[in-house]
């Protein structure tokens, strides 16, 4: 466990941008330069990632930080890893244009991290259960995890090889939803027991899933262009087609379903009875939208994430207003949540990833490092005490953030 207590402007910490793998269609190989260590790094480092990860990352400040890093990826004895590390190092320095611009502010947050038991894995999308505890996907090894976040005691769920859970949702009796984003499922764990349960999807790779009020899961799938719902009750599946790439998605206190789109400037207004669904335009052909979240007004907050801006829909009139992120148009906001009608979201393009806080009420930003900020935060979830649910994943790890 890793803590961090940050107060208005932080110290800026050098990192490294881990490019996103993906197992349907990784990066080809690139040369590496010569030197001592390289046949470690091709020989080492590819089992689970091209070359082309550390070639096109932002490099890392020293080889102490290059070896934090991979430690959470694979183990190595100490004299391998001293040698791999000092070669990245020395070949691939940080990228200072990629730090982020840190705003002071009020606010202290504390953030506390884990590192997953099994490595690689790329821990994502974490989630609070009704009993507490913190769980999360590890994709790449087809897990789930669970966290005690009082005593730090981890443990890990084995879900079908082919499954690679993007996102999982807790039901209110305990059991883990999880999305089969490589096997067309939608599956639930039984924590009790450890059964799993599958149900076929006709999208080949839902991607995140969201539970209403009415009892049925809400999910996305992203490559197939499809929005579902599954009645957890009979197990009946309904699919449409949507617009490309839809990403994230909420439900908002009226009952509607909010879609995030990836593939093009839109958002979505599903109604959750009869699968149709409304479009509102967000301006610029060039927006892509991966997340949103909803304020106790029913405003729509969402990341334009080419165009580093956040943005604010106003469904009973159709207004948009976007700001700029502090960090600018490189900037890429991913994940976004409002705690008591305040944004929170982070800036994914920069290295170490930032944590953006926004008071619409002041207009006004403030922004801190994540300590382990190399990996990406991809969502984030509310706990019931209105803390932050964060992880990094491409460092395998899972943040709880403290808002003081």
């Amino acid at each position: 466990m890793k803590t961090s207590r940050i107060s208005g402007l932080a110290c800026l910490l050098g990192s490294l941008a881990v490019a996103q793998a993906s197992f349907a269609q990784r990066p080809a190989p690139a040369a590496l330069p010569e030197g001592p260590g390289k046949l470690l790094v091709e020989n080492l480092c590819t089992s689970c990632h091209t070359t082309a990860t550390i070639t096109g990352s932002a490099g890392y400040g020293s080889a102490a930080a290059w070896r934090d890093v991979f430690s959470t990826m694979i183990k190595l004895p100490d004299a391998q890893a001293e040698t791999v590390a000092r070669y990245l190092a020395e070949h691939f320095p940080e990228d200072i244009s990629r730090r982020p611009r840190l705003i002071a502010g009020d606010v202290n947050i504390e953030i506390i991290e884990w590192t997953v038991p099994t490595l690689g894995q790329r821990s994502r999308d974490p989630a609070e259960a009704p009993d507490g505890s913190i769980w999360w996907t590890g994709m790449w090894a087809s897990l789930a995890g669970r966290l005690d976040p009082e005593s730090g005691i981890m443990e890990e769920y084995r879900l079908p090889p082919a499954a690679r859970p993007h996102t999982i949702v807790p039901d209110a009796e305990g059991n883990i939803w999880y999305t089969g984003n490589s096997n067309a499922t939608i599956g639930r764990l039984d924590p009790q027991t450890g059964l799993i349960t599958e149900y076929k999807t006709r999208a080949r790779d839902p991607h995140s899933a969201t539970f209403h009020p009415n009892g049925n899961l809400y999910f996305t799938a992203q490559g197939a262009a499809m929005l579902g719902r599954l009645d957890p009750v009979t197990g009946e599946l309904v699919e449409i087609d949507t617009e490309p790439r839809p990403y994230g998605i909420q439900v908002a206190q009226d009952g509607t379903v909010w879609i995030a789109y990836n593939g093009t400037n839109k958002l979505g207004a599903l109604n959750p009875d009869s699968m149709e669904i409304r479009y509102y335009e967000v301006p610029d052909t060039r927006t892509r939208i991966r997340r949103l979240s909803l304020d106790s007004e029913g405003m729509v907050w969402f990341v334009n994430s080419t165009l580093g801006k956040i943005g604010r829909l106003d469904p009973q009139t159709g207004a948009i207003r976007q700001w700029d992120s502090p960090s600018g148009p490189s900037s890429h906001p991913y994940a976004i949540a409002v705690i008591d009608d305040v944004i929170w979201y982070n800036e994914s393009g920069m290295r170490p990833d930032a944590l953006v806080r926004f008071n619409p009420r002041t207009e006004q930003f403030q922004s801190w490092p994540i300590p382990s900020g190399v990996g990406i935060v991809r969502n984030v979830w509310v706990t019931q005490e209105g803390n932050l649910l964060i992880h990094q994943s491409s460092s395998n790890r899972i943040g709880l953030v403290k808002i003081d």
